[in-house]
């Protein structure tokens, strides 16, 4: 094997070290295009990879993105250490709901964590993103001490930057897919510094800057995140929002789901007072069930849901009915409302919850019982320390895959909450019909993906004054048939596309920064989420953050709700005549050739009407296609034997049964066939109506060459007549074309 060794001399002691496996290097040159520093270079001579190691940093970068594994590196990584400021704990917590999480202080602060910042040609960062906010861009405005330069940057995919930058978890997100990170580093603190620019700088409100919703009447259900996301990109398109909220306040999860010490109150507020000022129109304590549905897409042009996952889970325990039990959605909005009323008396009474002393034990305080031990857990027991409580939280999994960052974690034990993992109640008792004491069964758990198994042996008591189910929560059942197939799981189906691939987010699959979560394997998962959000559920009808894919994050949430915005005004969905397609795809599955000619012909034809059409093979369609199409024609080679039995080509069987609800997408499918077509044509008519589709026009072209081009025209007229009516009317029935 031929080793070609960075530069010319051997590297020095703390130097990174590049070598080449020049009998692998092919040549192809992804490493000198995504190498950051300029350590690689081509030899022309050998066409062969070369590299400089006084120029490395050890990122590793060519390691992961090389597709013949040519390239090693070896050494330490080249950049400083992180800038970190740590918690401000109070000197004394009862009744103190200050911020705990401070950002960065000063611009020197700001500006040592921003040049540890390669600005990668790829970066891994944005796609670990959920928002795909261009990190690098902003990073660099802050390098710059242009900090309207980086909301410039910001604005153009999120409108909550003050919120993220405090509530995400980045470690699993942009941080974990930093490049540092996937090299076994510390990633930069891209969170501290959105969270620098959002503190030193105002986020700007929404600006009316297009006109694409002009004239659009859209209601939004709920306030949160996806809400929040859904309105802002609608208003600066010029379009009429009314928000319908079942709060008496906007905000949802964001006001009454995340304690002041986390998010305080002024930035929770932030985004609703500038929607309002820009001209929103607030329904709060309004509460929309499946039944009003029908009346708002009878009063708006659109509708989005996006009312969340607000059911809180509850542990189907004895005693799980008891006086004293309670979800943490109540107790949430009892103990912030106590803490800023400076009141924790009348939070006691209201759960009955006895005095400092008279809890059977001298100088006791009540003790909560946390069921969970995630963010919403945390948020409950760290609220009750701040009452004067004591908290207890148990969850069942092991620690090592606790759904709490660490550093949650290690702020909540330090305000005194006892977090017990590998433990799980198995019963409630009571007196007088009052929760007094639970009973606790060890649990053993060794991988992430099996779930936690109950040991045997006597149950541990542990008494509780209150008990508090923070397990999470779940969508609204009865909006299950009305949103068929939510919550939708954010799972990447297939073979990753090549620029994920490529950009060596999935090489390394589980980052020590990240908590060795496969953070490329997540932010592929979101995608599917993301695309699906912007697919109707039904015609006008479309739904985004949590309603659609179940408990997420405030991040994927707020992209969800700014991506099914963006595809509302696409498709200038209207109440009255539904407009002629602009934007049409051609999808096609051919093997010999014939069935691309025909989908040519097709797209050609319908070129004529004025609308943007592309013609494109059927595997590489996919739901980010299938929500930027207006008319979508479908064509195949039926494949099999007469006798034996023909119909679509099984790749366009597989792609058919993998299609999401596509409600009210106007499609056509037509074939091409040797001898007989069959039943070809009605089983990809069924397949599509399935899934919601409308149907124009469906035709069979035969195997004479000289026809084929005959059958595409009569298939395409037939097609445009019924997409394109002269009379600019809704489309009523469906034309059928059959030239067998």
């Amino acid at each position: 094997m031929t080793l070609t060794a960075a530069g010319e001399v051997p590297a020095q002691a703390g130097q990174p070290h590049v070598t080449v496996l020049t009998d692998r290097c092919a040549g192809c040159q992804e490493c000198v295009i995504r190498c950051p520093s300029g350590a690689l270079a081509m030899d022309a001579s050998r066409w062969v990879a070369v590299a400089e190691d006084a120029l490395c940093v050890g990122c590793r970068q060519c390691e992961r993105t090389c597709p013949f594994s040519a390239i090693t590196v070896d050494g330490p990584l080249a950049v400083p250490a992180r800038t970190e400021p740590g918690p401000l704990h109070p000197e004394r917590l009862t009744g103190d709901s200050s911020e705990i999480r401070p950002g960065f202080g000063s611009w020197d602060q700001a500006l040592a964590e921003a040049s540890r910042c390669l600005d990668c040609p790829d970066p891994t960062c944005v796609r670990g993103c959920p928002a795909h906010n261009d990190i690098p861009s902003f990073i660099r405005a802050i390098r710059d001490r242009d900090l309207a330069v980086a909301h410039d940057v910001l604005r153009r995919t999120s409108v909550l930057p003050d919120v993220c930058s405090r509530v995400c978890d980045q470690a699993a997100q942009c941080e974990g897919a930093c490049t540092w990170s996937l090299a076994g580093g510390t990633p930069v603190a891209v969170g501290k510094l959105e969270r620098f620019v959002a503190d030193h700088a105002p986020v700007p409100p929404p600006a009316r800057n297009q006109l694409d919703g002009a004239g659009l009447s859209v209601a939004v259900v709920g306030s949160g995140p996806a809400g929040i996301g859904a309105a802002w990109h609608l208003v600066e398109a010029c379009a009429s929002v009314t928000l319908y909220e079942r709060e008496a306040e906007p905000a949802g999860l964001l006001g009454w789901g995340i304690p002041d010490f986390t998010l305080p109150a002024v930035v929770a507020a932030r985004p609703w007072q500038q929607l309002t000022a820009a001209g929103v129109h607030l329904r709060c304590g309004t509460e929309i069930g499946p039944g009003d549905i029908a009346g708002l897409l009878a009063k708006h042009d659109a509708v989005i849901l996006a009312h969340g996952a607000t059911l809180p889970l509850r542990l189907p325990v004895p005693g799980g009915d008891l006086d004293g039990v309670t979800d943490a959605t109540t107790f949430l909005k009892a103990g912030k409302a106590a803490l800023r009323n400076g009141d924790a008396a009348c939070l006691r009474e209201s759960y009955a919850l006895p005095g400092p002393s008279e809890g059977g034990h001298e100088n006791s305080s009540p003790q909560v019982l946390v069921l969970g031990a995630g963010n919403t857990a945390m948020d409950v027991a760290r609220t009750a320390r701040r009452l004067g409580l004591r908290a207890v939280c148990v969850d069942w999994v092991s620690e090592r895959f606790a759904l709490a960052r660490p550093d949650e974690l290690d702020e909540a034990r330090h305000e005194g909450v006892d977090i017990r993992f590998l433990r799980t109640v198995t019963r409630l008792e009571g007196e007088a019909g009052r929760v007094r004491r639970a009973a606790l069964t060890r649990t053993r758990q060794n991988r992430a993906d099996r779930r936690p198994q109950p040991l045997g042996g006597a149950p541990e008591m542990l008494d509780a004054d209150l008990v508090v189910m923070a397990m999470g929560y779940r969508t609204d059942p009865a909006f299950g048939t009305m949103l068929p197939g939510t919550p939708l799981a954010r799972e990447a189906k297939g073979l990753p596309g090549r620029r994920w691939l490529a950009s060596g987010i999935l090489a390394n699959p589980a980052p020590e920064f990240a908590r060795s979560k496969p953070v490329g394997k997540l932010a592929l998962g979101r995608e599917a989420g993301l695309a699906a959000a912007g697919l109707p559920l039904q015609q006008r009808l479309w739904v985004a953050g949590d309603a659609l894919v179940g408990p997420s994050t405030v991040v994927e949430a707020m992209a969800q709700g700014r991506h099914a915005a963006a595809s509302v005004l696409a498709a200038r969905a209207g109440r009255g005549p539904r407009r002629e397609p602009r934007r049409v795809l051609v999808a096609y599955e051919s093997r010999g050739g014939r069935t691309a000619r025909a989908a040519r012909l097709v797209a050609d034809g319908l070129r004529g009407t004025g609308a943007v059409v592309r013609a494109v093979p059927l595997s590489q369609v996919g739901i980010a296609e299938l929500t930027e199409t207006d008319l979508l024609v479908i064509g195949t080679w039926v494949e099999g034997f007469v006798v034996a039995g023909v119909g679509a080509a099984r790749a366009t069987r597989d792609w058919l049964a993998g299609l999401p609800r596509l409600a009210g997408l106007r499609t056509a499918v037509f074939c091409t066939y040797a001898v007989s077509p069959k039943e070809t044509l009605v089983s990809m008519r069924r397949a599509l109506e399935d899934r919601g589709t409308v149907i124009l026009a469906e035709a069979a072209f035969g195997r004479s060459a000289q026809n084929l081009a005959g059958d595409a025209a009569r298939f395409t007229g037939q097609l445009m007549a019924a997409a394109w009516p002269r009379g600019g009317g809704p489309i009523d029935s469906a034309i059928t074309v059959r030239n067998h």
